[in-house]
């Protein structure tokens, strides 16, 4: 079982789709295929 790495990119467009607010954290995860929501939740506490 590996960790997944996500690069610089992914991490900056999670980021500002949440703060824009029209997606939900879900459907972030959905979109860029995380699957801890942690990993999505972290990157927004910069």
């Amino acid at each position: 079982m590996g960790k997944n790495v996500y690069t610089s990119d992914v991490k900056w467009s999670v980021v500002g789709e949440k703060l824009e607010g029209k997606l939900t954290t879900k459907e972030i995860m959905e979109k860029y295929t995380i699957k801890n929501k942690a990993s999505s939740s972290s990157e927004v506490e910069i």
